[in-house]
């Protein structure tokens, strides 16, 4: 399996869109990943995001399911 097997399509979709997905959805429903380097990532991310910085994650992508949608940040 390959990180493009996670990001086939990609729809950019604003911060709203975003709180709304979380309102609406559990968070079994999708996967939240936030990319960003550690000292971005302690000074606060979206509740249950997974932190996995940039540069890991084609090494890291099995950690997503590959069936829920993908919010990457």
């Amino acid at each position: 399996m390959s990180i493009k097997d996670f990001f086939k399509s990609v729809e950019l979709i604003e911060a709203d869109e975003v709180r709304q997905l979380i309102k609406e959805k559990r968070l079994e429903e999708y996967n939240v990943i936030d990319v960003r380097e550690p000292n971005e990532y302690a000074e606060g991310h979206l509740p249950g995001a997974v932190h996995i910085p940039i540069a890991e994650l084609s090494n890291r992508a099995s950690e997503l399911d590959p069936s829920r949608p993908t919010v990457a940040y």
